[in-house]
């Protein structure tokens, strides 16, 4: 069985329809906004602003920036605990999202939920959830809701490839392609689970060919790729749309940073790391096609880098001048009166 790395071909020059370029501008205006949201989330937990376990996306960015992009604003999205990305992608004020990371009134979970823990009805975004796969059935049980309805929205739901070997993701296979509900089961392949690469940890490393014994169709995408996701992601979510069940991409990508902000990483080598900077990054790859097209240049880009920052230090001091939550909150949103 090939590695998983031997399915990372070399990158070529993608060319997207001459029509796109506010598209594309779009999508790199996103994917900034989550980087430099992810280093600025990354400076306040080094000053101890935010609280317990953070979990950064840098390097991810164009998978969810390139599915969400052919998403609707009623489909919904579920996903792992590496959640921030998902929650802008989704729409989700930046105020909101890191008053939230730091445990303030003024976010999404009126600060009791932290990094791993918000929701946002309004933008049908159901999580971060802490558990690894615990997404998964959730996904799936939205999915059923959709069906039950008679609506033809979707579920996205994220998950990586650590979670990918466990029993309820299979549980859910089964039962989304008995039933052919409408969830996309997007596999963001980083490469680790943890601290543990997906050689070690999976027989089969070929991840979107794990549905194949429920008959549902994979295809595995260059992550670092934006266009690739988007064209990818359409062909996905039409078939789900149709009422032909499910549908898995597995986003062939990398993360950055540890596996969490207190994880040194030093399961991989400095060298590894910055070959995936210098050679694969997302957000640069994306520049080179605008620049390249002729949809922008370079001090038309710098400009949006520069809006994109002043977003992100009026999220940041936002969030620290939101007020704590009053000792009262301990005891709402505990129980629902049905």
């Amino acid at each position: 069985m090939a590695k998983a790395t031997a399915r990372r071909k070399p990158r070529g020059k993608t060319k997207p329809p001459a029509t796109a370029g506010e598209e594309l501008l779009e999508y790199y205006r996103e994917m900034l906004l989550i980087r430099r949201f992810e280093e600025k989330a990354g400076q306040l937990y080094g000053m101890g602003l935010i609280g317990g376990f953070c979990h950064l996306y840098i390097g991810q960015e164009a998978v969810v920036v390139g599915i969400q992009s052919a998403c609707r604003p009623e489909d919904a999205v579920v996903t792992s605990y590496r959640d921030h990305g998902h929650m802008l992608a989704c729409g989700m004020d930046p105020r909101g999202v890191m008053a939230e990371l730091t445990g303030r009134a003024g976010g999404y979970s009126a600060g009791k939920g932290g990094s791993m823990h918000m929701f946002s009805r309004e933008k049908n975004f159901y999580g971060g959830h802490g558990i690894v796969a615990a997404q998964v059935p959730i996904g799936t049980g939205i999915a059923f809701a959709f069906r039950y309805q008679g609506t033809d929205n979707i579920c996205a739901a994220y998950f990586g490839d650590g979670a990918v070997n466990q029993g309820q993701v299979y549980e859910s296979f089964n039962m989304a392609a008995l039933w052919k509900l409408p969830v996309l089961y997007v596999i963001e392949n980083n490469k680790y689970g943890m601290g543990t690469s997906v050689e070690r940890a999976s027989a089969s490393t070929d991840l979107c060919q794990r549905g194949k014994a429920y008959g549902i169709p994979g295809e595995a995408v260059d992550g670092m790729d934006v266009v690739a996701m988007r064209a990818a992601a359409e062909k996905a979510i039409a078939h789900c749309r149709a009422g032909k069940g499910p549908y898995i991409l597995e986003a062939l990508t990398y993360r950055y940073r540890g596996h969490s902000m207190s994880d040194p990483a030093k399961y991989r080598t400095k060298e590894e790391v910055q070959k995936m900077r210098s050679e694969r990054d997302p957000i640069d790859y994306l520049r080179e096609l605008i620049v390249d097209g002729g949809h922008a240049d370079e001090d038309a880009l710098k400009q949006v880098d520069r809006e994109v920052k002043e977003i992100i230090a009026d999220a940041a001091a936002f969030a620290q001048e939101s007020p704590e939550p009053d000792p009262s909150e301990l005891w709402t949103d505990v129980l629902v009166e049905a």
